[in-house]
């Protein structure tokens, strides 16, 4: 048997099962028992609220995996790709308009295929436990603005992709890696002036305490703003979060409007001095850092394999070409991925407990600070009590009460160091 089928028929059966046990524990390892930090918020009944929005979230993600698994497994054992490439090469177009049509062919069906998974997530479990208000036309409208998006980014992307592979030769990975990093940093300073206002409405923060307050804070740390901004997140939930978005002088900072409603003013600063505290430590650069290196590793693989007959085979090809490369070194790939995943997680949880130290030591109000995840928790119907191996393996947050704990620690031991 082809040595690439066996390793990528592993990888997926593998990763499926994987997920399957990850998340079994992880609902088997709920607590009955409201933890000590969440008495007095959590009252039995919510609590138990909690714990079936998790189950419910979990049964879903379970059977969606395991009707897109086999599919993806007769796809490839059955010549679905071989089909595929059999029809664009019949429309005799260049190179990247072929290429584009055959990747855009998989992308589109795989969105169409998750559409009944998002309306039963969105308009059934959400809509149960009293988060969805998104309706009919808003998701719609979603669902084709985020496919107009992913087929426009992502199609210049592929384009200088294919373009590359196929005119420069050995060196093409490097040309790769040069343009999608450039891409990347162009796309994080047009979001929130283009993309991001395609989906939420961006009103300034009104005059008031709040933002006085903010503004007070961000001048004392030296933290320069280009505005603050109210976005009507309850048009879809009522879920509550807040973001800095933007780069350098266009850095914006950006409440949802839920979250405005059910947090006092000192717990609102200290949740963006959190995130203050991960530009002013430089966790964005520095995760920025290693995505542009797993990525140069990525395109230089890539550059190895994309031509190699015998992975075609392995997906019952006639012929080999760029665009089909491009497809399944993602299979191969994709264990490597998560690797770096778990290894980005792994640096990711210990920027959150940096972030929450500078919050609570810059701004000086760690009981703010705790309010203000135990809230969060509460409004978000999180998970308390996760289970190790499922932190481990996707968490990019420490679980709260970890972060709750470590608070609580230090704020502990600079009053005995007063006392």
């Amino acid at each position: 048997m082809n040595v690439f089928l066996i390793i990528i028929l592993t990888t997926v059966i593998g990763i499926y099962f994987l997920n399957i046990v990850v998340n079994i524990l992880n609902v088997r390892h709920i607590n009955a028992e409201i933890p000590d930090e969440f008495k007095g918020y959590y009252d039995a009944k919510k609590y138990f609220i909690s714990q079936e929005y998790l189950k419910d979230n979990t049964k879903l993600e379970i059977i969606t995996q395991s009707i897109v698994t086999p599919i993806i497994i007769i796809l490839i054992l059955k010549g679905g790709f071989n089909m595929a490439d059999r029809f664009v090469r019949s429309l005799h177009l260049g190179l990247v308009p072929t290429g584009l049509i055959f990747v855009g062919i998989f992308m589109a069906a795989y969105q169409l295929l998750m559409i009944p998974f998002s309306v039963y997530r969105n308009f059934v479990i959400e809509e149960k436990y009293g988060f969805n208000r998104t309706t009919k036309k808003i998701f719609t409208m979603d669902i084709l603005k985020t496919f107009l998006l992913i087929a426009g980014i992502g199609g210049i992307i592929l384009s200088a992709v294919l373009w590359f592979f196929d005119t420069i030769g050995s060196t093409a990975w490097i040309y790769c890696w040069g343009s999608v990093t450039l891409f990347q940093i162009f796309l994080v300073l047009i979001a929130p002036v283009v993309i991001m206002p395609l989906f939420n409405k961006f009103t300034p923060l009104d005059e008031g305490g709040l933002k006085a307050a903010i503004e007070n804070y961000v001048k004392l740390q030296g933290f320069k703003i280009n505005g603050i901004f109210k976005m009507d997140g309850s048009r879809r939930t009522t879920k509550t979060n807040a973001f800095f978005t933007g780069l350098g002088k266009y850095r914006r900072i950006v409440l949802f409007d839920t979250l405005i409603k059910k947090h006092t003013i000192e717990e609102l600063v200290s949740i963006l001095a959190h995130e203050i505290g991960h530009y002013k430590k430089m966790h964005l650069l520095k995760s920025g850092i290693i995505s542009i290196a797993m990525n140069g590793l990525m395109f230089y693989l890539l550059s190895m394999l994309i031509n190699n007959t015998g992975l075609f085979e392995a997906f019952r090809m006639e012929k080999t070409s760029t665009y089909a490369g491009l497809i399944f070194f993602g299979f191969l790939y994709r264990p490597i991925d998560m690797l770096f995943t778990v290894f980005r997680n792994i640096i990711s949880r210990r920027h959150e407990y940096i972030a929450d130290i500078y919050s609570i030591k810059s701004y000086g109000k760690p009981q703010a600070m705790i309010e203000a995840l135990k809230k969060l928790s509460v409004e978000n119907l999180s998970n308390l009590t996760p289970h190790p191996l499922k932190v481990f393996l996707e968490y990019s947050h420490p679980p709260v009460l970890d972060r709750i704990r470590a608070i609580q620690e230090i704020y502990s031991h600079k009053k005995e160091a007063t006392d």
